[in-house]
């Protein structure tokens, strides 16, 4: 089975995603990805929404599985199989912002332990390391500034909410000082200078 990263947002397809996708016969994906993909869809595959991420596994060897963003950071390559990496908003927001990716120490957050999450970022902000953090609505930004200010209240939160959607949007604040989400999806980048 191949596992396509089909990027963060529009436009965010690799040329190798897209053969894979147009020389397919099975596509899976969650709602999001196959919109993601809508205008490269063949004619001839069969396409199935994901209504159950357990089925995953029972799929045939040909089946083209759709990771949004990129597969190995937050998504579906625990698969196994082929992985072909997409455009992920990490890499993505890190063009936008300018944090570099070296040193930076990436966090899933996403539909996992917050208090965990906000924890392990402190530690590396302490240890003067860059922190990316995947997270999802309820993340608690509000915690993550009070608990960071005990360890460097001038360290810099950029929240990317969005990317590469016609709504995106980039605020930036520091940990006494926290931006605010409007909703939708984000991450944000942790620095220290």
């Amino acid at each position: 089975m191949k596992i396509v990263g089909v990027g963060c947002g529009p436009g965010m397809l690799t040329r190798k995603a897209i053969q894979a996708i147009q020389s397919a016969h099975l596509i899976v994906g969650s709602e999001r990805a196959l919109d993601l993909v809508r205008d490269v869809l063949p004619s001839h595959a069969e396409i199935r929404e994901i209504d159950d991420y357990k089925i995953l596994r029972t799929l045939p060897e040909h089946a083209v599985i759709l990771s949004t963003g990129d597969p190995m950071i937050s998504g579906l390559g625990y698969l196994g199989g082929e992985v072909i990496p997409g455009i992920s908003s990490v890499q993505l927001g890190a063009a936008k912002t300018g944090v570099t990716l070296t040193n930076l120490f990436l966090i899933t957050a996403h539909g996992r332990d917050h208090d965990q999450a906000v924890n392990d970022c402190c530690e590396m902000i302490s240890a003067k390391r860059k922190v990316c953090i995947i997270a999802d609505p309820a993340f608690p930004i509000s915690a993550l500034g009070q608990k960071l200010t005990e360890v460097n209240p001038e360290a810099e939160i950029i929240i990317c909410e969005n990317l590469g959607y016609p709504d995106e949007r980039i605020t930036k604040g520091t940990a006494k000082n926290p931006p605010a989400v409007q909703g939708g999806m984000f991450i944000l980048f942790i620095t220290v200078s």
